[in-house]
């Protein structure tokens, strides 16, 4: 069953007068359960193209559906409803909240859920403990490395159980050895929950990592490997 589809989908973006065509007629199927890549150079299209499948951009043309719902028909509340029910996000750059611990970060995403404040505390400790984060959920951002809040921001994504998740470059600020071990975490929950994964990157261990291969350049997709 497909969760993402895209057909000829096209962003432009303007640049000091100039019109940039960041994608070019982009057509992708991604079914549930997947852990693929969209890899390409910086400049290739591929952040563009997950912000636009996670609904935090609009596309010019084109068409994209997410878990059955074509977005281009949905008001701006039903896009933060598909956005906060069902998808996931991981970010390079993490995007904690600095004066909150570890766990008041997981549990701020779950308080538009409609979740008592019991369950909201059980899910968050669970979804930290899930990433190796057990013992270490009164620390800030911080106080933690790099690794580490990294599994933060995936136990954020994971305490809702979305049916997607879109990480954009999420090994880019990590040493090989952090970076491999984020992957194995994302890749067991990937085989246990069956959550779709879908990556932007450049880097060589996400691929080797990725199922399938999508490539990107020049806003267009070039080729497609399945593993």
């Amino acid at each position: 069953m497909s969760i993402i589809q895209t057909k000829e989908l096209y962003k432009d973006y303007e640049l000091n007068k100039i019109v940039v065509n960041a994608l070019r007629g982009v057509s992708v199927n991604i079914e549930q359960g997947e852990f693929t890549a969209i890899v390409g150079p910086s400049g290739s299209g591929k952040s563009t193209l997950l912000h636009l499948i996670g609904c935090l951009d609009t596309a010019t043309k084109g068409e994209i559906t997410v878990d059955g719902e074509n977005v281009a028909n949905l008001k701006k509340n039903q896009l933060a409803f598909l956005r906060r029910e069902k998808i996931g996000f991981i970010f390079q750059a993490y995007n904690l909240i600095p004066v909150l611990t570890a766990l008041e970060n997981v549990s701020f995403s779950l308080t538009l859920l409609g979740y008592s404040a019991k369950e909201i505390k059980d899910i968050s400790y669970g979804a930290l403990k899930e990433v190796g984060l057990e013992g270490m959920e009164n620390r800030r951002p911080k106080e933690m490395s790099g690794g580490q809040q990294q599994r933060v921001a995936i136990a954020r994504a994971l305490a809702k159980r979305p049916k997607l998740i879109l990480a954009d470059e999420p090994t880019a600020n990590l040493d090989s050895k952090t970076g491999r071990e984020i992957l194995e975490t994302m890749l067991d929950l990937n085989q246990k929950e069956k959550t779709t994964f879908v990556f932007s990157t450049h880097d060589n261990m996400v691929m080797e990592f990725a199922r399938r291969l999508i490539f990107i350049r020049d806003g267009k997709i070039t080729e497609e490997k399945i593993k």
